[in-house]
């Protein structure tokens, strides 16, 4: 065995210490407590809001529906969408922010500081504008569409710099851009008038989320978590370098590819839903890495899991914290992600 190898800077050497950096057993924890946690927090979220309901009604709302009942019709056309809308919300944008921070190695990376968020909102403000009886299939279309076109400007811009592309320069490109694309939306918003229908989207919430939104989402959330998962031994390869990742047999462009294209579904789609909500794909991949370790066969998973309770609870003390008022949902993830976000660029100041 060579000296580099024993070392373990060699590919072996790099592949043997995923394994050791690895914890399976924190990551079977962390689905089994997690989805315990989850369907918890469903229950009391559903339970909690301007009229409290009891849980046993919950129960019978779900398995008994009776539509004469008000109570049942609050769970069943105003509640439970929500929730499991922002279940699907958090696994997406959890998962988005993993393949992001594995494939570019940017601990910084995270769908709402690269440039695909605004983008996909600016999208949005251009259907509002020009084509306001869109259904809400297209919608989504056009959300992916602006992703991927915020994405590729912010990768663009940041390469130009002189010294290529950083982790700084990236998040410096994506923040411009953000600006940029928001001030364009609210340009267009006072222009055409329809700063009501955007401000949902502006502030960040889940609270008017509808079944058939939920039924047309679901189908790209859950294809392309899956296809995250397939990918997930790749994306733990090129986290070790793109070389390490050849050197290992993988088809580096191919998988930046897959991985692109799915980081814009899950966070175009979201978009779509919820609007302006960040940090949830930049907290929850650096708190699982720190509970698994650095293998995406469990990050992945466990990201969604977490995500989603990150915004069912989240989504709860926005209901909760100031009663007979609502408070943005995407206000309650900033309190927590703009502190983890500045430690994150104090640990990289080296690069600015």
């Amino acid at each position: 065995m060579s000296q580099q190898t024993a070392a373990g800077t060699g590919p072996l050497g790099r592949r043997n210490e995923v394994k050791l950096r690895s914890r399976p057993w924190a990551a079977t924890l962390i689905l089994v407590g997690g989805l315990i946690a989850l369907a918890l927090g469903i229950a009391v979220s559903v339970s909690f809001g301007a009229a409290d309901i009891k849980l046993p009604v919950v129960w019978s709302a779900v398995f008994h529906f009776n539509p004469d009942i008000t109570d049942h019709q609050i769970i069943r056309e105003l509640r439970l969408p929500r929730v499991l809308g922002g279940v699907m919300i958090g696994a997406s944008f959890a998962v988005a922010g993993a393949i992001m921070q594995g494939m570019t190695r940017n601990p910084l990376a995270d769908s709402g500081l690269m440039g695909i968020n605004s983008g996909a909102g600016f999208a949005l403000a251009l259907c509002f504008a020009f084509m306001p009886n869109l259904p809400f299939m297209s919608l989504i279309l056009y959300s992916f569409a602006g992703a991927g076109a915020g994405a590729a400007i912010v990768y663009g811009v940041g390469s130009l710099a002189k010294g290529g592309l950083t982790p700084a320069r990236l998040v410096l490109a994506g923040a411009a851009l953000s600006a940029l694309l928001s001030a364009l939306s609210e340009g267009v918003a006072l222009y055409y008038r329809i700063g009501q229908d955007l401000a949902f989207w502006y502030a960040g919430g889940i609270a008017g989320t509808k079944w058939f939104q939920l039924k047309i989402m679901f189908p790209w959330v859950f294809a392309a978590i899956l296809g995250a998962i397939v990918l997930s031994r790749s994306i733990t390869m090129l986290s070790l370098g793109d070389e390490v990742a050849r050197g290992l047999g993988q088809r580096t462009g191919l998988v930046k590819l897959a991985g692109a294209l799915i980081v814009l579904i899950l966070a175009g789609s979201s978009v779509s839903v919820v609007g302006a909500v960040g940090f949830i794909g930049l907290i929850i991949p650096h708190l699982t890495r720190y509970l698994v370790g650095v293998d995406y066969r469990w990050i992945i998973p466990c990201s969604a899991v977490l995500g989603s309770l990150l915004v069912v609870l989240a989504d709860l003390a926005a209901r909760t914290v100031i009663p007979q008022h609502e408070t943005p949902l995407g206000a309650v993830l900033a309190l927590i992600g703009v502190p983890f976000f500045l430690y994150l660029a104090r640990k990289e100041r080296r690069e600015l």
